[in-house]
């Protein structure tokens, strides 16, 4: 099937913008992309772009889905203690839980423009069903591209770490599950809608030992590697009292960094840490709304770019920034780059590179997705920027400094997920509702330990 964009502002990412442009696309690939009128093709599904912004689809970087079911709770807490308050309530929750929230937060995304999402899932309580497999089957259900990462803990409480004794797993199990669900589920191939990594939660919540044979696993399998670094200034307290280094050092000493790596937050960086990062190629998910929610800081976006580094964008989890749409975070990286380094510290078009390109950088699918080009997968935002939003002359900043425009289309690979700012794939009335099932669920299985 052809489907064809016309009369849009094409922004390629990749460096050409064509006002009144057009796409191609070929099944579920891209096949030309230009200005002026699109090619009269017979039989093509033509959608009139006028008034529309087209960008590439939104690439969310890091994200914990089942945390859809735990929004609105510690609103007035730091990490640390927004954790400890959090950990004994997630502790009880199952499979359903997750499926509900998944569902609700992959639908969300989608309704802001993502295409292709990553998810971190580091809890598996004893006895709860197969978690993993539920947010894998809510992300199939809505056409959305997935990097779930099978995440882990193994450092409790009495280990010096942070979270609960009850809430870890032991290393063996850790190792085989996670190689297991790479077997059963990770999909290599170009176009793929399911691909997995490999992700220990956090240097203050796993062992040296997990974090090492974790990366062995990763790198033996082909596999990407995701944690958490640096998020507040409580964990590089931590990690000096712990390691004797900072986080970055800690991590870069145990073979940590590199292009096949990407990490979430990374807050509190020194300049050595940032030229490291750099040079070693390793990501980094920004995710902003998040950070300020728990008064963490504001990340070096600025000077990670500068620097030459892969920075991407992530929403986090949705119960430490309830409601954020990922093409909101556009908005809020600018403006907060900008409070602290000044008006020219990031620009809207930088913004949106962060939000697309970046964060297909951070998954190592840049060759697939994160640009509008010939050859790419046919995942592509159009928005509207006509109405209030036409006030501003050149749409990208209409886009990313004011509030998010409505979604006229989403497509993955070629398919409509979302049409006329609606959820399309999946009645949304019916996501909405299996994440506040979620919620409700949650609380009463909590109150067994609440």
């Amino acid at each position: 099937m052809t489907t064809i964009i016309e009369n849009a502002h094409v922004v390629t990412v990749s460096g050409d913008e064509h006002p009144g442009g057009h796409l191609v696309i070929e099944g579920d690939r891209i096949t030309a992309v230009g200005a002026g009128p699109a090619p009269e093709i017979a039989g093509a599904d033509r959608i009139d772009g006028t008034g529309c912004l087209a960008t590439p689809g939104l690439v969310n970087a890091h994200h914990h889905l089942y945390q859809w079911a735990s929004q609105g709770l510690a609103t007035d807490n730091t990490l640390f203690e927004w954790l400890t308050t959090l950990y004994k309530p997630w502790s009880k929750m199952d499979a359903e839980v997750v499926a509900g929230a998944a569902s609700a937060g992959l639908g969300w995304l989608a309704k802001s423009g993502c295409t292709t999402s990553s998810d971190h899932h580091y809890l598996f309580p004893r006895g709860r069903g197969d978690l993993f497999a539920a947010e894998i089957e809510a992300a199939a259900e809505l056409g959305v591209r997935f990097q779930p990462c099978r995440g882990s803990m193994d450092r409790g409480e009495s280990q010096g770490g942070l979270p609960p004794d009850e809430v870890v797993e032991d290393l063996d199990t850790i190792l085989a599950e996670t190689a297991a669900a790479i077997d059963r589920y990770h999909d290599a191939s170009f176009g793929s809608m399911l691909r997995v990594s490999v992700a220990p939660c956090s240097p203050f919540s796993v062992t040296r030992d997990l974090l090492v044979r974790s990366a062995e696993l990763a790198r033996d399998k082909g596999v990407r590697l995701h944690t958490h670094l640096a998020e507040t200034l409580d964990e590089e307290e931590h990690t000096n009292e712990h390691f004797g280094m900072t986080p970055t050092e800690y991590m870069d000493s145990i073979g940590w960094l590199g292009p096949d790596v990407w990490l979430a937050h990374c807050v509190h960086l020194h300049d050595t840490d940032i030229k490291r990062l750099a040079e070693t190629g390793t990501g980094t998910a920004h995710c902003p709304s998040s950070n300020a929610r728990l008064g963490a800081g504001i990340a070096r976006v600025s000077h990670l770019l500068e620097a030459g580094a892969t920075v991407g964008m992530g929403v986090d989890g949705s119960a430490s920034a309830e409601f954020v749409p990922l093409a909101g975070e556009i908005r809020q990286a600018v403006y907060m780059q900008r409070a602290r380094y000044g008006p020219t510290a990031l620009t809207a078009r930088q913004a949106l590179e962060m939000a697309t390109l970046g964060g297909a950088r951070c998954l190592g699918r840049e060759n697939e997705i994160g640009t509008l080009e010939p050859g790419k997968l046919a995942d592509v935002a159009l928005w509207r920027v006509d109405g209030f939003h036409a006030a501003v002359d050149d749409p990208v900043v209409a886009f990313a400094f004011g509030g998010t425009p409505p979604l006229e289309r989403l497509l993955v690979g070629g398919r409509t997920i979302v049409a006329a700012d609606t959820l399309v794939s999946v009645p949304q009335d019916v996501v909405g509702r299996r994440g506040a099932d979620a919620h409700r669920r949650l609380m009463r299985l909590a109150e067994e330990v609440l």
